[in-house]
């Protein structure tokens, strides 16, 4: 059979690039080369593409793009008859035709629907959700409206745009019961996300998330702990559902940057510390929600799980941390599947479901 050529991007003009260079290193280390030719394509933060053929370890180090005997001028073209990528070469310009692309994009430029566009105008299929699934999982609100009409309970929250007065924003949350959670619409990692006790901490909360994005959502707490459901998915039915995991907090009610990158004060239980029962309606859950926001490939549904059992939407990750010892190949783990297997299902769903 002949070896399929699938590009995987990593980096990004994201402020999550740097966990970017990890996921990306990893899927670059453990996809099966016997099986695909594999095309490395990085973005740098300020946005360069380079196809990039030097060593990896030098992706983790953030090196990969000061190594120019290595690195090529590449894109992927909106062209569906070169159905792939341009390089320029010292000798002239290079087509290369690509039967997928594995974008491992983090937070904007990446997760929310831009480069899956770029992808589909291309013609080559995507590893992992489609533009439209892209855009809406990546918008904390709107995904949170879906949600809710497929029948998930929500936190109650409203959504606000721009920079406010005092006054306004305090009148936009007179509806909420504080502790409240102030969170950018379109971002991800945890970054400029707030919890806030009392009124007065309110606007500086909301200015820092003004800070990474133009829309702002303000939900209550939810009191329990936070679970998550990982699916490979076709998009048409055909799933793997991961076992269901558990974040331990010792200290706080926010699973922030620090806890998710380093441990501290925190525990990931996989699998988590749920009855049979318990864990098996969170991946019903977590299959509806998957279906609901039209996503494939693969995605990370998180929720809480309340003192009564009731299952409720935070959000959905369409390209989660992906190191063999993030959540997401963790979850997989749980059902027989190496980190290196999630990989190859991954492409093989998307491939199927784009040939079907």
């Amino acid at each position: 059979m002949e070896k399929k050529t699938i590009a995987v991007l990593f980096g990004g003009c994201s402020s999550e690039y740097s966990i970017s260079l990890k996921s990306g290193h990893a899927v670059l280390s453990n996809i099966d080369k016997e099986k695909y030719n594999v095309i490395p394509i990085g973005i740098t933060k300020d946005g360069r593409w380079f196809r990039y053929d030097g060593q990896l370890d030098k992706i983790t180090e953030d090196t990969w793009h000061e190594d120019k005997n290595h690195c090529i001028p590449a894109y992927i073209v909106p062209d569906t008859a070169i159905h792939g990528m341009v390089e320029l070469r010292k000798d002239g310009t290079a087509f290369t035709r690509l039967d997928g692309a594995f974008p491992v994009l983090h937070g904007k430029n990446g997760e929310d629907g831009t480069v899956q566009g770029l992808i589909e105008m291309a013609g080559i299929p995507v590893m992992g959700c489609g533009t439209l699934s892209s855009a809406l999982c990546m918008d904390k609100y709107r995904a949170h409206v879906i949600a809710e009409e497929a029948g998930i309970a929500v936190p109650k929250a409203v959504g606000l745009k721009g920079d406010l007065s005092e006054e306004v924003l305090h009148k936009s949350v007179s509806s909420l019961t504080y502790p409240l959670f102030v969170k950018p619409v379109n971002a991800g990692s945890s970054y400029g996300i707030s919890v806030v006790e009392t009124a007065d901490k309110l606007k500086e909360a909301y200015d820092l998330a003004l800070e990474y994005d133009d829309e702002i959502i303000i939900e209550e707490k939810i009191n329990g702990f936070e679970v998550g459901c990982s699916i490979i998915g076709d998009g048409n039915g055909r799933e793997i559902v991961g076992r269901v995991d558990e974040i331990e907090l010792f200290h706080g009610c926010f699973f922030d940057y620090t806890m998710k990158y380093t441990g501290v004060d925190s525990k990931i239980h996989s699998p988590g510390r749920l009855d049979p029962e318990t864990e098996e309606r969170v991946r019903d859950a977590g299959r509806v929600l998957f279906a609901a926001l039209g996503c494939k490939g693969f995605a990370r549904i998180d929720m809480f799980l309340t003192p009564e059992k009731e299952i409720v939407f935070n959000e959905i990750n369409t390209i989660p941390g992906f190191t063999s010892v993030s959540r997401f190949p963790k979850m997989m783990a749980g059902v027989g599947l190496e980190y290196k297997d999630v990989i190859d299902k991954i492409i093989e769903y998307c491939l199927q479901e784009d040939k079907a």
